[in-house]
């Protein structure tokens, strides 16, 4: 038979490019989609990926408990990719609660509702490079101590200590994958990459004037999100539950990211970047650089996509967009 995925935040970019590589592998995929007022554009990187049709749809949310559970028992999963979660470091500061209620207790509430209902299901939980925060060593793998500098990266460290946790308590099959920054066309708007490429396709065809960011000299370990999700795949089919660190062991500027997106339509940065104070964090990560070595020799990852590769592949489908 084939196997069964359930994947939480399926219209994320992340869910969505996982549910096309399991739909590939064969799988059966449900979707936990969170209820809203605007439900109809949900699905929209499904769409971009041509696959809405293929996945099965479960209401649900990750501050409901009961309706999580009932996910598990209609979905009778092999797997469960809990990829949910108020995921825009900028906005935590504005909704602390929220962001500790969803992205940390929600994590707590899938693991839960899995032990309950399915507890033989590999469970993975998606934990961030965020929870490095301000960094203890130069270069961040499994061992490095925490020091998160968001309520994000302190409520993502709460859902990875809970997987830990439900491993070590319940013998459940639950790994963590600490990923570094990944994008990809698919990636919101809201995400400074994204925000960089978006305006980049607009300037180029002579729809906006200026790019507006803040700090630039914040430097980042940056993947391509197609090439994240099989690491996580990857992860739940080890023998033995573990936690990993996915990065591409590369630490690129902000600024040196924009030269790349410029650069790939003929343009020059200094002609419309505008630095802007108020886009300042309060406490910024000044240099995440991941240490994917476990990752790489233990699973046999290995990431495909360059960062210059990834950021033209986004300025050309926001292109595509905007004509």
């Amino acid at each position: 038979m084939a196997p069964t995925a359930l994947i939480t935040g399926i219209t994320g970019q992340d869910g969505a490019y996982l549910a096309q590589m399991l739909l590939g592998k064969g799988y059966n995929v449900y979707g936990v989609v969170r209820r809203s007022s605007h439900f109809g554009i949900a699905d929209h990187r499904l769409r971009w990926l041509k696959i809405e049709k293929d996945v099965k749809f479960l209401d649900a949310n990750l501050t409901d408990l009961s309706s999580l559970i009932r996910c598990v028992e209609t979905a009778k999963p092999d797997e469960v990719y809990n990829l949910a979660a108020q995921s825009f470091v900028a906005s935590s500061w504005q909704q602390p609660i929220l962001t500790g209620n969803v992205t940390g207790v929600g994590a707590a509430n899938v693991m839960e509702a899995v032990r309950i209902a399915q507890p033989t299901a590999h469970f993975y939980q998606a934990s961030s490079s965020e929870m490095f925060g301000l960094i203890q060593e130069a270069h961040q793998n499994e061992r490095t101590p925490f020091y998160p500098r968001s309520p994000y990266g302190a409520a993502k460290l709460y859902a990875h200590w809970m997987t830990v946790n439900y491993r070590e308590s319940f013998g459940m099959h639950a790994s963590s994958g600490i990923l570094f920054n990944h994008e990809s066309p698919l990636r919101g708007i809201e995400f400074v990459t994204r925000k960089v490429t978006d305006a980049v396709a607009r300037i180029k065809l002579g729809k906006l004037n200026e790019l507006r960011l803040g700090n630039i000299d914040a430097k980042r370990d940056w993947g391509h999100a197609r090439d994240y999700v099989e690491a996580m795949w990857l992860m739940l089919q080890q023998e033995k539950p573990d936690d990993y660190v996915v990065a591409t062991g590369r630490t690129v500027s902000v600024r040196d990211m924009v030269e790349i997106a410029f650069g790939h339509v003929g343009l020059k940065p200094a002609d419309y970047l505008v630095i802007d104070p108020e886009l300042f964090r309060p406490a910024e990560v000044d240099i995440l650089l991941g240490d994917p070595t476990k990752a790489k020799q233990a699973l046999g990852w290995q990431p495909k996509t360059t960062l210059e590769e990834m950021i033209c592949e986004m300025v050309d489908a926001d292109i595509v967009r905007h004509s």
